[in-house]
């Protein structure tokens, strides 16, 4: 089986995708898995490192731009629709999934109207435009929140969650790392958060009285990484402040807790991984779905949700020091994320795809030359 993956921009729509091709690829030898995306995306770093082919169309988004943007934008789809076809019927997939982001939507339609079977992964409880507009041609609809559902025709529809990379699943194995200091893992999604910078290290100045008994894990993005290097450093915190996390897994495992935006893929990794968290939605996101994303947690007893534009230093303080000092609390929380934890989502969304393959072109997939393009060797540094 082939499958070709759409997609990507950012984590929330990248690492679903790759959950899905370590699914496929370690099912059998002969599976096959390529990727396409933009050169601005975050693939096109991560994509080539996890070992995975890649191809990349030219195309931007058009919501949310000014009208110069939107259209240049625009007069730019038809040749990202004739790139797509190009791309498919050079990798003859017996697939296509997309997984949102600005390359998403021609390369899906573009399998669409050559008869390829297509199917969609919608990561939040909220979709954005792109998904609502391919949701009423694919033949699959993944969701991840039940809230989505309304959005597209029911019968399409399949609850599985989001795909976790196979990494985080040592979390389970590693769960109980010992560590003398309370460790919290601070982050704002792949590509950093300033507003959650800003209010950790300004949450600082009032939890003096414990620096001895602290040690945070801080993911800043490429923009803020000396500054907050710096705040700690002033402030005389031990920290480890990076602008990337390579192994989620273990940062996850060493955590007693978590302060993270409200990114769907984020959520299900704090329910698979089992951990308590504070979360603030990204302020800014399409249609405020981050905050919506956050309900579902909030309200089963596993996170605290702050509004970033009411969320002070001072205050963000005096809830970790609270959860602190409650191990029976974060206990609670922990256990009510991991009920809500979907780790077979990978393995389901590959089995639809195998279903879809073999209603479409029997059991072998589609007739096709030998491939050259493999997944090539994984990178072992």
């Amino acid at each position: 089986m082939k499958v070709l993956i759409a997609g990507g921009g950012t984590g929330g729509h990248l690492f679903p995708g790759i959950a899905l091709a370590e699914e496929v690829t370690t099912r059998h030898h002969g599976n096959e898995v390529v990727f396409v995306g933009t050169e601005r995306g975050l693939e096109a770093r991560v994509v080539p490192k996890e070992g995975y082919p890649l191809e990349l169309v030219k195309v931007q988004g058009l919501k949310g731009k000014s009208f110069i943007a939107f259209l240049k934008a625009l007069f730019a789809l038809p040749l990202a629709f004739i790139e797509s076809f190009r791309i498919l019927a050079r990798q003859k997939p017996d697939v296509v999934v997309g997984v949102g982001g600005y390359a998403s939507g021609p390369v899906v339609l573009a399998a669409w109207l050559m008869g390829i079977p297509t199917a969609i992964q919608e990561q939040n409880a909220l979709p954005g435009l792109t998904n609502k507009v391919l949701g009423r041609v694919v033949r699959v609809v993944f969701i991840a929140f039940d809230e989505a559902r309304r959005f597209f025709p029911e019968k399409k529809v399949q609850m599985i969650g989001n795909p976790i990379r196979r990494k985080l699943m040592d979390n389970y194995l590693r769960s109980h790392v010992a560590h003398e200091r309370f460790s919290l893992l601070v982050f704002g999604g792949s590509l950093g958060a300033r507003g959650i910078n800003q209010r950790m290290i300004e949450a600082l100045d009032s939890l003096g009285d414990l620096k001895d008994g602290l040690h945070f894990v801080h993911q800043t993005g490429k923009n803020d990484l000396e500054q907050v290097r710096k705040g700690y450093a002033e402030k005389g915190f031990q920290a480890d402040v990076v602008e990337f996390i390579d192994d989620m897994s273990s940062a996850y495992a060493r955590a007693d807790l978590v302060v993270c935006r409200a990114g769907a893929t984020t959520l299900a990794e704090l329910t698979v991984c089992k951990k308590a968290s504070i979360l603030i939605p990204f302020p800014h996101a399409t249609d405020n779905h981050q905050e919506v994303n956050a309900r579902a947690l909030v309200d089963a007893g596993a996170a605290l949700m702050f509004r970033e534009a009411e969320l002070t230093g001072q205050k963000l303080a005096e809830t970790i020091r609270q959860l602190k000092g409650e191990p029976s609390r974060l206990k609670s929380m922990e256990k009510k994320a991991g009920l809500l934890g979907r780790p077979e989502a990978a393995k389901e969304l590959a089995d639809v795809c195998v279903d879809l393959m073999v209603q479409q072109w029997g059991p072998n997939g589609r007739e096709r030359a030998p491939s050259e393009a493999k997944k090539a060797p994984r990178s072992h540094s």
